[in-house]
């Protein structure tokens, strides 16, 4: 049987910003999550001086967790970057792509994402799958670059990240477990009032909770995650309270030589200043709102790492 051709399609943007800022916000792929929608969690697996890298992407695909392998070339110059899928889920065959940056004047540039791309077998229905996660994916890639390149120049005060962590006297492989077992969370977390965690593929996750405030009310948010035991969750909330545009994080454990481990969560936050008022009240502003995401996020991250903690320290 014939081998059909890749299906090649292009999505394009103009950005209002200078192309070498938006090439370099391409190049650091650890900030993806941050920056795209589908994208829930990217780390490099090989780094070479001849601006070649392996990474592997973790990433929403038609409402399903994906992960998968690339080899992309940097070429800074040209202002081009091109990647090669290497490791394919079905139904991809073979996945290829470029990103083309074109400066139109000295704050303005076209960006030009191009796909070639087969299915397993020439399967027509496989190659409409990937059709639609492509254009789909791109479609929502290219307005947040848009957005985000466009923002990377101000002080944006919107943005928040912080950290917490603690000290357990305990080994990571059972502060992971804690961690790993989100379905028990409504039976070990009091401010956990219901949980559905659904893992299809072992150590993708996506965790949907109810949460509760300090003033008894509740919010539903859904997460998906990307574990690597027994040292690391990351997640992106998918589904957000009111008050947050984005919400990427993770939790981070680090075993020392006398077993004792280092639990950290981490988050990252955007705003969502259009709500701050509804939610905070008439004379609230970025202050407030930045104040009040801290404390709410970090009481209760801080309440999951004590909860972890005893865990951890029973066992021991």
């Amino acid at each position: 049987m014939t081998q059909q051709q890749p299906r090649e399609v292009e999505h394009e943007i103009t950005v209002r910003a200078a192309a070498q800022d938006v090439y370099r916000l391409l190049a650091e792929v650890e900030n993806w999550p941050r920056l795209f929608p589908p994208s829930v969690f990217v780390e490099y697996l090989e780094k070479n001086d001849d601006d070649t890298e392996r990474i592997r992407i973790f990433a929403t695909a038609n409402g399903e967790v994906k992960s998968w392998a690339s080899r992309r070339e940097l070429d800074a110059e040209a202002l081009r970057i091109t990647f090669r899928q290497e490791v394919f889920t079905p139904p991809v065959a073979e996945m290829n792509g470029t990103w083309i940056l074109e400066p139109l004047s000295a704050t303005e540039t076209r960006v030009r994402l191009l796909h070639s791309f087969r299915s397993v077998d020439d399967d027509p229905e496989g190659l409409a799958w990937i059709d639609k996660a492509v254009d789909t994916n791109s479609r929502a890639e290219l307005p947040s670059l848009k957005a985000n390149v466009e923002l990377a120049a101000q002080a944006d005060e919107r943005t928040l990240s912080f950290e917490d962590s603690v000290r357990i006297d305990g080994s990571a492989k059972d502060v992971y477990e804690f961690l790993n077992d989100a379905q028990l969370w409504s039976e070990r977390l009091p401010h956990v009032a219901e949980v559905r965690l659904t893992e299809d593929t072992p150590g993708l996750q996506v965790l949907r909770m109810d949460t509760l405030t300090k003033d008894g009310s509740s919010h539903t948010t859904e997460s998906v995650r990307v574990c690597f035991p027994h040292h690391r969750i990351a997640y992106k909330q998918t589904t957000l309270p009111a008050l947050m545009d984005l919400h990427t994080g993770y939790w981070q454990l680090d075993e020392d030589a006398d077993g004792v481990t280092t639990a950290t969560s981490q988050h990252t936050v955007v705003i969502r200043t259009e709500n701050i008022t509804r939610i905070l009240g008439p004379e609230a502003g970025l202050a407030e709102a930045r104040a009040y995401i801290r404390n709410a996020l970090g009481t209760n991250s801080r309440a999951t790492l004590g909860h972890a903690k005893d865990h951890a320290e029973a066992r021991r």
